[in-house]
């Protein structure tokens, strides 16, 4: 019976444990040999040491993958940080019907990635599209959005503001969880919207913006749904992770399509660590100490008139 009870506390944990060591750390072990094979997904993988890494760094459709990533990452995670916060401060107000606007908004967010690739196929159609028949009545000739590779990427990084609603909702509750009591005294010492904003708002939110902005850099190095659907004229539109999926499943390079898995991994690691590291510079949290008595710390909640 004791020798039971020594060990029960392990068997209750043992589902976990076995779902941890099949589905976690085999595949990912499984993954990590096979980035060092050739391997086409139905004959034996045989091993080739890092020569998928050297050919990766060798492939110009690689590289301009990683080039079509990287340039809509520069522009879409601060666009999507953004457009976020903007409408989470405009439905913050207290007005007759704003629930109803806070719904309306937040649910492009949850439709199919594949109805959102559709309903922007047709925005963006040169023809018929919703966009070019609105400059159409301002007497501008729209451009061939996805059919010009000059256009292709500002097509992608305008419709990353479609899923701003998603991040809105965070924003918002970071927005109602400021004290008020923070803006009345700012008012009392006679600062003006932006004051306020810059000096209460966004010290106050910079855990939620620090939260998105780490998800964004996840969800913008990871886009594939409406990239793989729509396309786009040249290699403008092939992201990285389109160019990953052509490899492991168009030309059954699963060895290779694995390696650049990796370099992915890498790639967002670094930039998350990046990030992680320099939030001590910039990210505030409530309950520590004061702003100006931190290590490096500069800014302070706002400043009372002499």
């Amino acid at each position: 019976m004791n020798k039971f009870k020594k060990y029960e506390g392990l068997l209750f944990i043992s589902p976990y444990i076995l779902g941890f060591l099949i589905f976690t750390l085999f595949p990912i072990s499984f993954a990590f040999y096979i980035g060092f094979t050739d391997w086409n997904s139905f004959t034996d993988p045989t091993f080739i040491g890092l020569q998928n890494y050297v050919d990766l760094f060798n492939d110009p459709n690689f590289l301009n993958s990683l080039k079509v990533t990287c340039i809509y990452a520069l522009f879409a995670i601060p666009l999507g940080i953004m457009s976020s916060l903007t409408i989470a401060a405009i439905v913050n107000i207290k007005v007759k019907g704003v629930y109803f606007f806070r719904t309306a908004l937040y649910m492009p967010a949850v439709v199919s990635g594949v109805s959102i690739a559709l309903l922007w196929r047709w925005i963006l159609d040169p023809e018929y599209g919703l966009i070019n028949l609105l400059l159409s009545y301002i007497g501008i000739d729209g451009p061939n959005w996805l059919g010009d590779p000059n256009w292709v990427l500002p097509s992608y990084i305008m419709m990353a503001i479609w899923g701003a609603g998603g991040g809105m909702l965070t924003y918002l509750a970071g927005l109602q969880d400021i004290p008020r009591s923070l803006y009345e005294s700012a008012e009392i010492d006679g600062a003006n919207w932006w004051t306020k904003f810059t000096k209460i708002t966004i010290p106050m939110l910079s855990p939620v913006i620090f939260y998105n902005l780490v998800m964004g850099i996840v969800g913008a190095f990871r886009k594939f749904n409406d990239a793989y659907i729509i396309g786009g004229a040249g290699n403008q539109g092939q992201f990285y992770m389109v160019y990953l999926y052509e490899n492991a499943f168009s030309y059954y390079k699963m060895g290779y399509a694995t390696a650049m898995a990796w370099i992915l991994f890498l790639i967002i690691l670094l930039l998350t660590l990046l990030v992680f590291k320099s939030s001590s510079l910039w990210v505030f949290y409530a309950g520590e100490v004061e702003p100006s008595q931190k290590k490096k710390r500069k800014f302070t909640l706002f400043k009372k008139k002499s």
